[in-house]
């Protein structure tokens, strides 16, 4: 049995090493040691590997980093197998090897991320398949062969912080019994979807072309800041989820305006009527941008911003979780550490 180091002390690793792999773990690295022990095994830092290792597993997404650090640190990267794309399939090449230390789930991983083929994966499967098959028509032709791996060990769908997002969302407007709604570039294959199988007619506005008509969905393509679509004092009910914050980056091909959020803002309030309903998301946290894919605010300046409008509710999703009636200033310092936190705010025109 061969001896691997894992470098990583994050969820790539703890995932890497609950998937099962072949091999005797000695111990974990991280580029800067920042503790001991990791899943009950020594940690070491970058500059200090132990020796009598065969193969070091990169389970950690620097690659490229840690790459670059392996060639400065002069370390066999033919020994090295990286579990995610640097620039080219680099360390590591020989495929038995890789096969017979990662075992198959972290192996078909392994293939996705770098492309590769490997029909072994469903021979066994092909063989069982054709000793219980009495349908010729049914039987297997190579020419109509399709093979897919990735399904084999993956989960059923997705349940994650934008799914939660539409669906708190949702709930509100459908429960509101309105029939008219308008969309600020909101994601379609989600939230817009679940509010046009109730029944209620979309506008929805996006910088972005839509990718086609759909009975009930009115779209219009253009830079939303200014709303000049759209009479003043009349929306009864407004969303954006998760686009606001995107506004003037130029991420989009829509025009650099650092302002441009807060003015969409502004335009926002002007658009609703009186006991009109307004549903955004936006990353909530330290307050910064993070050029050139959004902006992160604290919740008080988004309750700020929408002065002319009462907050009804201010609650949170992240860690595939929802938190209800969260304070106001409660994630101020958040730098988020990968994982981001949406606000949900819920405003009413008075």
């Amino acid at each position: 049995m061969k001896t691997i180091l894992i470098w990583g002390t994050g969820k790539l690793a703890k995932q890497f090493v609950e998937n099962q792999c072949h091999g005797d773990i000695i111990g974990f690295i991280e580029t800067v040691r920042t503790k001991d022990f990791f899943m009950q095994k020594p940690v070491y830092g970058s500059h200090e590997i132990p020796s009598g290792y065969d193969y070091i597993v990169i389970a950690n997404s620097y690659v490229s980093e840690i790459y670059n650090l392996c060639l400065n640190l002069r370390i066999d990267v033919s020994k090295i197998i990286f579990l995610y794309k640097v620039n080219n399939r680099v360390g590591c090449t020989d495929q038995a090897v890789i096969k017979e230390i990662l075992l198959e789930r972290n192996y078909i991983n392994y293939c996705m991320e770098f492309g590769l083929q490997d029909s072994a994966l469903i021979e066994k499967d092909i063989m069982e398949y054709q000793k219980l098959n009495k349908r010729v028509n049914f039987d297997i032709n190579e020419q109509n062969m399709w093979p897919i791996i990735r399904d084999k060990y993956d989960v059923a769908g997705t349940i994650n912080n934008y799914f939660l997002q539409d669906l708190w969302a949702a709930r509100h407007i459908i429960g509101s019994g309105i029939k008219k709604h308008f969309d600020i570039g909101s994601r379609l294959d989600g939230f817009i979807a679940h509010l046009l199988a109730a029944d209620i007619e979309v506008t929805m506005i996006d910088v972005r072309e839509f990718p086609g008509e759909v009975e009930h969905l009115y779209t219009i393509v253009d830079d939303a800041t200014y709303l000049h679509q759209v009479i003043d004092e009349s929306v009864e009910s407004m969303s954006a989820l998760c686009s606001l914050e995107h506004f003037g980056l130029g991420r989009y091909g829509d025009s650099i305006d650092p302002e441009s959020c807060f003015k969409c803002f502004d335009n926002i309030q002007k658009k609703l009527k009186k006991d009109g309903e307004l549903y955004i998301s936006v990353p909530v946290g330290k307050e910064r941008v993070e050029f050139n894919a959004h902006r992160i605010f604290y919740a008080s300046t988004v309750v700020e911003s929408f002065s002319s409008l009462q907050l009804v509710e201010y609650s949170c999703v992240a860690e595939k979780k929802i938190e209800y009636s969260v304070d106001i200033h409660k994630y101020d310092n958040d730098m988020h550490n990968g994982e981001y936190r949406y606000g949900l705010f819920h405003f009413v025109k008075k």
